[in-house]
Order: structure tokens, then sequence, then C-alpha cells
């Protein structure tokens, strides 16, 4: 800038100021260029629109703060609830394991699975509720109509409701199951398609270890008919032959005594519930008769106390000479008879005089004399 003048710019003809200046109307508008009077009244007006309506983002900001902070809150209780619940009945099912108690009514891990798997559903139930509840009112307070949404929402349930009818059948008959307390970990069930000794009790999948150590996966909506073979009581029946020609007073009497010995043995005295008991007879045959003994036992036990009593009146009877009999005779080999006509000569031609052959042999006749 020589000698201190500041530079001078120069201003297009066809600029907008240009065309303002040169304009006779000095209010004129100039397209695309907002005049002050313009821009204040916008601002004016919205303004107004923010001191109008600010009021109401606020209070809509804290309805939905707050039913955020309610809904957390309540969840948080809610699963803690749950949690401690779930812990005291371990705790419960701990407290009696390894007793007498324990080991006849209590199995730990069914109590664990049983009450791990109610807590699971419980709290995702409870998750849903509040959330879904929560999401419902944020979307009121939006003032959005919710009709159009649920009337959505009720169509898309049906669908997948229908698509997946196998997996939705599957989890509640499990949520059921485990409700109702129909098996749990260790009893041995038949539940028709499978059976065997429950390892594991799911949702959606029952997991049973069949007698020859093999696994099977049954779903829960496939099972129709359970049959437990672990609750309440089991019968031990064993059947006794013996020869018809036995006393059944004596018969009897050994069997009573059998039972109670049984009864007064470890382990025996604890998986015998009842006593040993001679129901009667259930066959009586020429060579045979069948009496049935049968006592009260453990669930799951019958099975080895029916192998013990076995054992014990086997060794009773035979210490009494009383003959336990039954099943097909054993076949004895005997020598083949001897053919009578095998020490006999065969006929001969010969023994018949009158055949050819014994004439043949005849010393032949003398004839007529002819000296005279």
């Amino acid at each position: 800038m020589p000698g201190g003048h500041p530079p001078v710019t120069h201003v297009p003809l066809s600029s907008p100021l240009t065309r303002l200046l040169a304009s006779e109307d000095p209010n004129a508008a100039v397209p695309g260029v907002v005049s002050l009077d313009d821009a204040a009244k916008q601002a004016t007006d919205a303004a107004g629109w923010v001191e109008q309506n600010w009021s109401t983002w606020l209070n809509t900001g804290l309805r939905i703060a707050l039913i955020l902070v309610v809904a957390l809150v309540l969840r948080m209780l809610v699963r803690r609830a749950l949690t401690k619940l779930i812990e005291r009945m371990n705790r419960s099912a701990q407290a009696v394991e390894g007793t007498a108690l324990g080991g006849l009514l209590v199995n730990a891990e069914r109590r664990r699975q049983r009450s791990e798997a109610i807590g699971s559903v419980l709290r995702s139930v409870a998750s849903f509720l509040i959330l879904g509840t929560a999401g419902l009112m944020i979307l009121g307070a939006f003032e959005i109509d919710l009709a159009p949404l649920l009337a959505s929402a009720g169509v898309a349930g049906v669908a997948i409701g229908f698509g997946a009818r196998n997996l939705v059948t599957d989890f509640l008959s499990g949520v059921f199951m485990i409700l109702e307390d129909q098996y749990g970990v260790g009893d041995s069930i038949d539940a028709g398609v499978a059976s065997g000794e429950v390892i594991e009790v799911g949702l959606r999948v029952t997991k049973l270890r069949g007698d020859d150590g093999e696994i099977w996966y049954v779903r829960n909506g496939e099972i129709k008919r359970i049959g437990n073979l672990s609750q309440g009581w089991a019968t031990a029946a064993v059947d006794v032959t013996v020869r018809p020609s036995e006393d059944l007073d004596r018969v009897g009497a050994v069997i009573a005594e059998v039972g109670e010995e049984l009864a007064k043995a470890e382990p025996w005295n604890e998986r015998l519930w009842g006593p040993v008991e001679t129901l009667g007879l259930t066959e009586v045959l020429l060579d045979s008769m069948t009496l049935r003994v049968a006592a009260k036992t453990m669930p799951g036990k019958a099975l080895g106390v029916e192998r013990e009593l076995r054992w014990r009146i086997k060794r009773a009877f035979d210490a009494a000479g009383i003959r336990i009999v039954g099943g097909l005779p054993l076949a004895v080999e005997e020598p083949a008879p001897t053919d009578p006509s095998a020490t006999v000569a065969p006929p001969s031609a010969l023994a018949s005089p009158t055949s050819p052959q014994s004439l043949a042999t005849n010393p032949i006749p003398p004839g007529p004399s002819l000296t005279k």
C-alpha cells in the first residue's frame, strides 16, 4: 500500500448491492437476498415457537428419562430378588446333601437345575414385561398412535407362531414340566419315545441315558406321556417255583425268615420301605407251583432288592432241603435201543424143504431094480 491509502474495492455492476443502490425504491427486495426486517421477523417467530414449545419438550424428555430410570431400576430389583430366591433354594438343597434325608428325598443336582431353569424363565419374562411396557410408554410420550403398531405386532406374532410352532411347543412343554416337577436329574423315566436316566433337563430338550449307555435327546414337545420310576416308592417282586410236594407252611416260614434277615442287614434296611411278604400262589402245575414274594422299596432300588432276595432265598432253601424247580427239563441222552433182529441170522433159502434150492440138494432116490 504505497502512500498509506487503503485498497479500492471494485463492485461489479451486476451485483445485488449495485442493483439495490441503483434502485429507485430503497425498500425493494432483491431476489436471493434476505432483508434485515425479514431476518428479524424470522428470528422473532423462531424464538416465539421455541418459547411456546420448550416446556412441552422438557416435559416429554423428563417423562422419557423417568420411564427409563424406573424401568431399569425395577428390572434390576426384580432380577436381584429372583437370583437371591434361586440361591436360597440351592443352599437349602446343599444343606441336606449327604444326610439320610438328602439321599432319600433330595437330589442336589436336580434341585439346582430345576431352580436355575425356573429362575431363567422368570427373569426373562420379567425383563420382557418391564422393558416392553417401558417402550410402549415412551412411544406414547411421543404421541405416536400405538394402534397400528400393536396390530402389526399381533400379525407378526401370529406368523412367527405358525412358523415356529414346534419350538414354541417344546418351550412351553419344558416350562410346565419343570414347574410341575414331573421329573428331574437322576430320575429313571419312560418317555414313550425313549427311556433311561435323566441327566439334564432343559426348556426345549431333555437328555436321557439309556440302559446300554446311549444318550437320547428328546424334544419336550414330543413327550406325550411320562412314567417316572423314581418318585414315591417301587415294588420288588420275586417268583419262587418249588415242587408241588413241598409243605407250603414250611416254605412260607423260610421266606419270612429271609425277609427278616434282609430287613436288618446293611444297606438293605434303608432300601426296604416295607416287610417282605409272601402274596400267595400264582400258578400250580402238575410238576411245580409258584409263589409270589414282594416288598416295597426305595424308588429305583427294586432291581437290586430283587437280586438280593433271590440270592438269600436260594441259600435258605438249600439249607432247608427245599428244591427249586422251573424252566424246561434238561434233555438226557439215552443210548439208542438195540434191534432184536440184529442177532438173528438172515433167512436162508435152504430152510424150507419145499424150496427149489432144498429140493436140488436132496440125494437122488434109487431107481427100480433091473435084476430079477
